[in-house]
């Protein structure tokens, strides 16, 4: 079957069970939907059962307004371990904008949700690849044929299209929902997560939000809130039933600000985010597909560019720093959180991941003082 929109959270979120990450305070969500404006669609596909097990879908990430190609934002991306694909990301960073949605789905599935934001970007444009340019999407893939039946290609291009139309502000669906319903996090259930952050530069304040589709990491590198977990949470590991190959792992990120900042300022948040999957103990193994894609929604681009010169309002190199933090704080919280969200999962072939054991998770934390 196939939900459209927001499931209800099923787990508390890791502050719930006391379990604080940095400093910085939060947004009033916690949620890359904290920066205003930005919106976030699931479209998730659990149906079958043994080879033919679907377990997958799409999600979506929008920037503010109605009109992406039309009012670009400043962007920039980054490749912590490229053996994956996120497409259109050449072009954001020669560039230095976006100007479609963000979309994340499984590996083989990333022709039809790219058909689908293609689709979805015409019916929306009419004079696209006629009186005005063609575009490129933006769209990520994580390999989660351990659980889900990858050859069968079970997300659709109306699949996209209503993760496009449902997504909306507020609240996040978290864990097995949308792309990240098959996915694995430090051989538990993994999936989306999202966090943000509010810092000070200088008087003002900003948002920063993350939201992650988590696939990574090997249990014995497992780090929650600083404690080394991978020695301490040793049983509960996925069950295979159809010898299938150990994942390597992925991620997907996407970070977002309303900081005034250009395109190289973003490039340089997008490479800080490495170090909030390091808090986590990911390593960006040799087969791990690791990307982020970071933008403002300050500086708005308006095509057709009016005649003159642009003037771009941008935090200083110098004031950085704070901005740093948040997007360290906000990316290891947001895989925190989507291994809170997961509960367990039969998936291909009876091939099994368990969700993230709280209550004993709880009782190794207090033991570790």
């Amino acid at each position: 079957m196939s939900e459209h929109g927001l499931p209800p959270l099923v787990r508390p979120r890791a502050r719930a069970w006391g379990l604080r990450l940095g400093d910085l305070p939060t947004g009033p969500r916690n949620a890359i939907t904290d920066v205003d404006g930005v919106r976030v669609g699931h479209v998730t596909v659990i149906h079958g059962e043994g080879c033919n097990a679907a377990r997958c879908g799409v999600t979506a990430v929008l920037a503010p307004g109605d009109d992406p190609f039309h009012r670009k934002l400043p962007a920039a991306a980054a490749a912590f371990n490229g053996c994956g694909e996120m497409t259109g990301l050449w072009w954001v960073n020669e560039s230095g904008f976006l100007e479609t949605p963000i979309l994340m789905t499984d590996t083989l599935s990333i022709g039809r949700v790219l058909d689908g934001a293609i689709s979805w970007m015409l019916d929306r444009y009419p004079r696209l690849g006629r009186e005005e340019d063609v575009f490129t999407p933006v769209v990520g893939e994580c390999d989660n044929s351990f659980l889900n039946d990858i050859r069968g290609r079970h997300v659709t291009s109306e699949h996209v299209r209503a993760a496009l139309d449902t997504a909306s502000g507020g609240p996040v669906a978290e864990g097995a929902v949308g792309a990240g319903t098959g996915m694995t996090c430090y051989d538990f259930k993994g999936g989306i997560g999202t966090a943000s952050r509010v810092v000070d530069v200088d008087g003002a304040r900003y948002t920063v939000g993350a939201l992650i589709n988590d696939n990574h990491g090997r249990r014995k590198d497992l780090v929650l809130g600083g404690t080394a977990l991978g020695d301490l949470l040793t049983d509960r590991m996925p069950l295979d039933r159809a010898g299938s190959p150990e994942p390597e792992g992925s991620f997907i990120l996407v970070i977002a600000t309303d900081a005034p900042l250009d395109a190289r300022a973003l490039s340089r948040l997008a490479q800080r985010a490495w170090l909030g999957v390091a808090r986590t103990g990911g390593k960006g193994n040799r087969g791990s597909g690791d990307f982020a894609l970071a933008f403002s929604t300050r500086n708005v681009m308006v095509t057709p560019p009016p005649q003159g010169p642009r003037l771009l309002e941008s935090v200083d190199e110098s004031r950085l720093n704070p901005l740093f933090d948040g997007v360290v704080e906000a990316v290891e919280e947001a895989i925190v959180n989507a291994l809170f969200a997961g509960t367990d999962m039969v998936g291909r072939d009876g091939n099994t991941v368990f969700g993230l054991p709280l209550d004993a998770l709880a009782g190794v934390l207090r033991a570790s003082g």
